[in-house]
């Protein structure tokens, strides 16, 4: 009797043993959202030096993480417009990428959105300018779409990058342009804050310290351009790619691991 007890004892602690010695690595399918910043429209070769390609890279040297597959939805001079489901622009490419990572269902499947940039400019993009409050709609009646249809799935909301304010390059950005795109953050908060309470743990904020952190070091960080009020700095170069893979990393760590 008792060395049936010791061995029923022996069983439970194996059981608790393996039940709490770690994490079960995560397989996860990202869908990245954006403008011409993530689709890496400034470097020599966007399919090996794109953000989403180096997020990837970074992602998977994480012990928890077993694979991570990207698809980067990134198009230049888009806008929170052209991605908008009524549009009928930008969101059926979404959706076709989507519903192929949904069909894993081993995957944990998010979306990580950086669009402001081209929404913030006074003429050229689709829509803009885009006033701050319809900035915040538009990406609310992406999101909650997006929900709607993988409602398992996981979102992190990127803060867009600074520019410098003489940014003209035949779409007109400058100070104007740049105080607008400032006056989106305070937005981005707000419906994340709607989206704690509506829809607890799917909405998440990345890294909002990914503004100062580009215009302090943009010479280095930027490609620099030639435009109609001299050099300017809109788009990251190879380094300045690599440096903003690791502030979306940050926001979809934070995503995954919640």
């Amino acid at each position: 009797m008792m060395k049936a007890i010791f061995n029923y004892t022996c069983l439970f602690l194996l059981f608790v043993l393996t039940s709490f010695s770690g994490k079960k690595e995560q397989k996860i399918n990202i869908v990245f959202i954006g403008d011409s910043i993530t689709e890496g429209g400034a470097l020599a070769n966007p399919k090996t030096e794109a953000p989403p390609i180096y997020v990837a890279q970074l992602l998977k040297q994480h012990k928890g993480i077993s694979s991570v597959n990207v698809n980067n939805k990134g198009f230049s001079g888009h806008t929170t417009v052209d991605f908008l489901p009524k549009n009928d622009i930008d969101f059926p490419k979404v959706v076709k990428v989507a519903d192929l990572f949904a069909q894993d269902k081993t995957a944990v499947l998010l979306f990580s959105i950086m669009l402001g940039t081209n929404d913030s400019a006074m003429f050229g993009p689709n829509g803009a300018p885009v006033q701050a409050v319809q900035y915040k709609d538009n990406l609310s009646a992406l999101i909650n779409t997006l929900i709607e249809k993988y409602p398992d799935a996981k979102f992190v909301i990127q803060y867009p990058l600074w520019y410098s304010p003489n940014t003209d390059n035949n779409t007109g950005y400058m100070q104007e342009g740049l105080d607008r795109l400032s006056s989106y953050f305070p937005q981005i908060e707000t419906l994340y804050g709607e989206y704690k309470l509506s829809h607890p743990n799917k909405v998440y904020l990345g890294d909002n310290g990914v503004f100062r952190f580009f215009q302090k070091s943009h010479k280095k960080l930027f490609k620099p351009e030639n435009g109609k009020h001299g050099v300017f700095y809109l788009h990251p170069n190879a380094e300045g790619s690599k440096a903003l893979a690791e502030f979306w990393a940050k926001g979809i760590l934070k995503a995954i691991n919640q």
